[in-house]
């Protein structure tokens, strides 16, 4: 797989990275943990570089998994993991945390999960309005200082704390939701990630599963699916929604490939400096993920989606109220 270069830092990537969260949060029950473990060495066999995950999934439990798969592969693969909240949390949420000593406390414990000495790439999670950015960003630059980690990055931040971070230490990559139906960070986010030399990060570039054409008005979730509160995915909005997954599947059909890669190769023409992370449990999905590297799409063709895009309207908000305050800040 071709590679890509992350940030004015140097960090080189896969072109496409795996995100590993689904693994064992947010998406119904957990994988089986030599299933994950067998798929993320997959994906390196066919690839893949690059893995994404947070010490939050699970909790925990996603950072020891993706250590036991990549600890036999460690110099060869690069991995990002994030800080940001209380965790244990003592009433069941997730508060957010980002005082030095926990991002400190939570280094070490990442570094033990994932059967390392050093993370790739760390990242805040989330903004933490209690802390200034300039202190997370100092406190990061200190642990690169020391050793445990090489690159800092950033989790739906906005762009003026991204300035603020990046002038304390360079921020290699911030990571945000970026889709063909969810296109807000053209407008504010990535002319500023261009200007400052910061590489992008989608997650969810395939929708949360929906840009794959396999949910419909009909599709039933497990109760512990993430998607259940999300408002973008209730029936109605799914209903209203699936003219985006027709133009996919008509454009998807002409190059025979499939919806996923045409979304996933959309993402990649956008910037040579924009690497997406979908995730998936499933080896079929992931080596039709992996094969949307190898997709072209003409300047035609990119011209002729985005000309069909400005006629449709997406539905439904992409968070619920709770989650949408904690973005964008």
């Amino acid at each position: 797989m071709q590679k890509r270069t992350l940030g004015r830092t140097g960090l080189e990537v896969s072109a496409l990275g795996l995100g590993c969260m689904g693994l064992s949060h947010g998406y119904g029950p957990a994988t089986d943990t030599q299933d994950a473990v067998r798929l993320i060495r997959t994906a390196f066999e066919r690839g893949v570089t690059f893995f994404d995950t947070a010490q939050v999934y699970g909790p925990f439990t996603n950072e020891e998994v993706v250590g036991e798969a990549l600890e036999p592969i460690r110099g060869q693969v690069v991995i990002a993991t994030k800080f940001g909240f209380e965790l244990p949390s003592p009433d069941g949420q997730q508060n957010l945390n980002s005082h030095p000593d926990t991002i400190r406390q939570s280094v070490d414990g990442s570094l033990k999960r994932l059967r390392t000495d050093v993370i790739d790439l760390l990242y805040q999670h989330r903004v933490d309005p209690n802390v200034p950015i300039e202190d997370v960003a100092g406190t990061v630059k200190d642990l690169i200082a020391e050793g445990k980690v090489r690159h800092f990055g950033l989790s739906e931040a906005g762009p003026g704390t991204v300035r603020r971070a990046h002038a304390v230490q360079p921020v290699t990559a911030l990571q945000s939701e970026y889709s063909l139906w969810w296109r807000e960070p053209e407008n504010e986010i990535i002319p500023t990630l261009e200007e400052l030399g910061i590489g992008l990060v989608p997650f969810s570039p395939l929708g949360k599963g929906f840009l794959t054409g396999t949910i419909n008005a009909d599709t039933q979730f497990d109760g512990k699916d993430f998607r259940t509160v999300v408002p973008r995915f209730s029936q109605e909005a799914r209903k209203a929604n699936q003219g985006l997954i027709d133009l996919l599947g008509r454009i998807a059909s002409e190059k025979q490939v499939t919806p996923a890669q045409i979304a996933l190769a959309w993402l990649l023409a956008r910037k040579p400096w924009i690497v997406p992370i979908p995730g998936t449990t499933k080896l079929h999905r992931l080596d039709e993920n992996i094969g949307a590297a190898d997709v072209e799409l003409t300047p035609d063709e990119l011209q002729r989606i985005d000309e069909a895009l400005s006629t449709l309207t997406v539905h439904g908000d992409r968070y619920p109220a709770h989650l949408q305050a904690r973005v964008g800040r």
